[in-house]
């Protein structure tokens, strides 16, 4: 068969991917925007996070518009958002209109992950949603690894400026594409019959797609499940933000690398995250069957990949370059891992769709409150103490702290009071 949903598949990979180049490209050209504005050490960790200020604030009203107005619509309303802000930064002219372009991005950038999970819960059968939800999250490596590679370039011949220019005028061309081919399942043409069936009979999980009114977010917060989730998720995105931020940084200041090698030693991690993010994906859904997805079988494997991602403790440790880099390698591994399969694994205990949007909000707003930490804790360590060793150790922490919170909180479905257990039947596909 012809699986035209990979289609829906590529475009969720590719509007994370312009997600994570535009959040990238102040990482690259924070060595000239700071000589000509200025910054200090932790005025750059500030600058760092500010994105994430109005993305956490905005996720949960995003995943209320999401449930009643549709992912085509909210997803379309951020993207085009987030890049005429991201263009507004390269036109800023000082260290505040910065910040408050970078405001703006962050407020359409949430948009994405509840658009994302509305659409994979309509569009995906519940036993391809670790692939998918992994091809959807990889976007986060491969975004920051494209812009490794082309921001030096692009800042060498024409300045800094104009890779704000590009990054944003990428997100607008996906724009178009998106208001012309997006549609549901049962509504897109271009689909045929006989896999529009699979899709309809095959997405549920054993859950109800649409099982009445949503449920409010209080009810859903009342049992472990969701909190559990979200800790998981804060635990592992401090990781991912530190590594978004600083990184570049870190191997300029310490390894005596400039942009360009810098942008090589970055793209390599965060290109090889990427596959092998697509491989842990396929890896879960085949390991898979029956009862363990709607019972949160997938919990298990990231709870590993939350291990493996904690293998950066040994960084202080290690001055070979290349060893530096399979450490991080192997980190920003179980780093995307984690992030896709605490995406589909939301979607496995959410039992009605109506609710998708809420949940995948608050699950998101959980990580990036950790998220927003990041930038500004690792700015004020390498202030005080002159080295990054202490910031892969906090990480290295927080990644344990998840992985336990990850096998202790996420034994039933979202919604259900703490205490009390449930064994939803599967729909096996």
């Amino acid at each position: 068969m012809n699986f035209r949903r990979g289609w829906i598949g590529l475009m969720l990979f590719s509007m994370t991917l312009i997600n994570y180049t535009d959040r990238a490209t102040l990482a690259f050209a924070i060595g000239p925007i700071s000589h000509e504005f200025g910054l200090s050490t932790i005025a750059k960790g500030y600058l760092f996070s500010s994105f994430l200020w109005t993305y956490t604030i905005f996720l949960i009203p995003m995943g209320f518009l999401v449930d009643r107005f549709g992912a085509k619509r909210v997803a379309g309303f951020g993207i085009g958002l987030w890049s005429v802000a991201t263009i507004c930064t390269g036109m800023a002219s000082s260290f505040a209109l910065m910040l408050i372009s970078r405001l703006a991005m962050g407020g359409g950038e949430a948009s994405t992950n509840p658009s994302g999970a509305r659409v994979i819960r309509q569009w995906i059968p519940a036993g391809e949603r670790g692939r998918f939800n992994a091809f959807f999250n990889c976007g986060a490596s491969a975004g920051p690894a494209i812009c490794a590679l082309a921001a030096g370039p692009i800042i060498g011949a024409f300045g800094w400026h104009v890779l704000f220019f590009a990054a944003g005028a990428l997100g607008l061309i996906w724009l178009a594409f998106w208001l012309a081919i997006f549609k549901k399942p049962e509504d897109a043409s271009w689909l045929s019959e006989s896999e529009r069936n699979v899709i309809l009979t095959q997405r549920t999980g054993g859950h109800q797609l649409e099982a009445g009114e949503a449920s409010g977010l209080w009810k859903l917060l009342r049992g472990p499940t969701l909190w559990g989730l979200a800790l998981a998720m804060g635990c592992n995105i401090y990781s991912q933000y530190l590594f978004l931020t600083w990184l570049p940084s870190f191997l300029r200041t310490t390894k005596g690398l400039n942009l360009t090698s810098s942008g090589l030693y970055t793209a390599v991690p965060y290109g090889v995250a990427c596959v092998l993010c697509i491989a842990i994906g396929l890896l879960s859904d085949r390991l898979l069957r029956g009862h363990n997805i709607a019972n949160g079988g997938r919990r298990y494997l990231i709870a590993g990949s939350m291990v493996l991602a904690a293998i950066i403790l040994l960084a202080p440790l290690v001055n070979s370059l290349p060893i530096l880099i399979g450490l991080l390698t192997l980190s920003l591994t179980g780093v995307a891992a984690t992030t896709s399969q605490v995406f589909a694994l939301t979607n496995d205990l959410t039992p009605n769709a109506r609710d998708i949007g809420a949940v995948m909000g608050f699950v998101v707003i959980g990580g990036n409150i950790f998220g927003m930490l990041a930038p500004i804790v690792t700015g004020y360590v390498i202030a005080a103490t002159g080295s990054y060793d202490w910031a892969f150790i906090i990480a290295g922490g927080l990644l344990a702290l998840g992985a336990a919170s990850l096998l202790g909180l996420t034994h039933q479905p979202i919604g259900l009071g703490w205490g009390k257990r449930s064994v939803i039947s599967e729909v096996r596909a």
